[in-house]
């Protein structure tokens, strides 16, 4: 019996150690300001209207990141909604290029290195076809990896845009031209 009391004793420390060195790595983590942010200028639109991202990538390391792997692609909820139509109409910004423009998926370059501390900004124009379907959500999320330290260390992460509710047009008053 006693062996057992033991092992239990032993088993619950070390969930108890594991949680609270968790739970300090996860406080001390958030002074860090995130690797990629999203912003939008406004939270709807309607068929045929657009939605400009706006999207930052930060060094928060202490080197240079010499090398930036990042893609934008719809949310899995986004792409069950097979009535809304969008596309990434381009993408423009210092230092930054994309591929994939016209499409729901860009991949996103930077020109490196990026110095500890600096950003890139890219604005990413998401237009609504006209012919779109509405009262329903678009979202998109990032996945980086970054490498730095003349490339010994890697980070990478996935980061959510803000979502863009798709409001039906409103119809025009009747007698209205």
């Amino acid at each position: 019996m006693r062996i057992t009391h033991l092992r239990r004793f032993g088993l619950a420390t070390v969930l108890a150690s594991s949680l609270a060195l968790f739970g300090v790595s996860q406080s001390a983590s958030a002074d860090v300001p995130a690797d990629v942010s999203f912003s939008a200028d406004q939270t709807a639109a309607t068929p045929g209207g657009t939605v400009n991202l706006k999207m930052t990538f930060t060094n928060n390391q202490t080197t240079d990141v010499w090398f930036v792997y990042q893609s934008v692609q719809p949310t899995w909820q986004t792409t069950q909604r097979t009535d809304l139509k969008y596309a990434l109409a381009s993408c423009s910004g210092t230092g930054v290029t994309c591929t994939g423009a016209g499409t729901t998926t860009l991949g996103v370059n930077y020109s490196v290195p990026v110095a500890p501390g600096t950003s890139r900004t890219v604005t990413i124009p998401v237009q609504i076809a006209a012919a779109s379907g509405c009262n329903g959500d678009i979202a998109f999320y990032s996945y980086v990896y970054y490498e730095y330290n003349n490339s010994q260390s890697h980070k990478d992460g996935v980061f959510n845009s803000p979502t863009m509710h798709v409001n039906c047009a409103t119809p025009a008053p009747a007698g209205a031209h």
